[in-house]
């Protein structure tokens, strides 16, 4: 039987992966579900993802293509992957897509979810899937700052293009904090990210709320095209929570 595209989605723990784009030395997302495919007869070059994430990034909602020649159920493909696929990954769905999908250029949003924890004394178990930051942040002051970066804006302050000819101008739909006890998540929804731009964006952010910038920092930041920071936030933070398409 000839091919058929699918569409599929896919969560990971990014802790022991260097990234989502295969590597030749290093252990990755791509590879990994690559090396599954293979076991089930895959016999292309390169699956399609909607998003390349950095190493220690997480996945909960990924999203990747394939064409396989499958001679059963899309659910019996769900459990066949998730059979080869190692225990830090797993496909939760698996669909006909249409022939002209893609899960990068066919996406109309992503959405990225970033959690800190504050308090003075590390935890190692939630430390692995949060930032521990420990002056108390002002959530209001987050979430007005935050409010400066919805719109379409160049973010040439905040990251970098995914690619040399890449423009820098992208549309952020919605942005803000959450609070629940000692937990603060960071939820922003944009048609495109640059490379390192959610990371960044979080690091000035808490800054901002912990009272060392003002509220203003981020509007400068994108009329100036400079911010006063250039680090980033840990990556064991933050997690692609969900792609959206038409």
């Amino acid at each position: 039987m000839d091919p058929v595209l699918y569409k599929s989605i896919l969560s990971y723990n990014g802790t022991e992966f260097a990234g989502f784009q295969r590597q030749a030395n290093a252990r990755t997302v791509q590879a990994e579900f690559e090396q599954a495919l293979r076991q089930l007869g895959w016999q292309g070059q390169s699956i399609h993802a909607a998003g390349r994430t950095d190493a220690g990034v997480h996945a909960r909602g990924q999203v990747v293509s394939f064409r396989l020649a499958w001679d059963h159920s899309e659910n019996d493909l769900v459990k066949a992957l998730n059979y080869y696929l190692p225990q830090d990954m797993a496909v939760s769905s698996v669909e006909v897509a249409d022939a002209d999908f893609h899960p990068r250029y066919s996406a109309i949003w992503r959405r990225y979810r970033y959690h800190v924890i504050c308090q003075p004394v590390r935890d190692p178990l939630r430390e692995m899937f949060a930032w521990r930051v420990w002056q108390g942040m002002d959530l209001e002051r987050m979430n007005l700052a935050a409010q400066d970066l919805i719109g379409s804006h160049d973010f040439k302050a905040f990251g970098a293009p995914t690619s040399d000819s890449g423009v820098t101008v992208r549309e952020v739909f919605a942005a803000e904090w959450q609070q629940e006890g000692d937990e603060y998540r960071f939820d922003i929804t944009a048609n495109a990210f640059l490379y390192h731009m959610v990371r960044r964006t979080t690091l000035m952010l808490v800054e901002i709320g912990q009272g060392k910038f003002p509220v203003t920092t981020i509007a400068e930041g994108i009329r100036t095209g400079q911010l006063p920071l250039n680090g980033l936030a840990p990556a064991q933070g933050l997690v692609l929570e969900e792609v959206s398409y038409n």
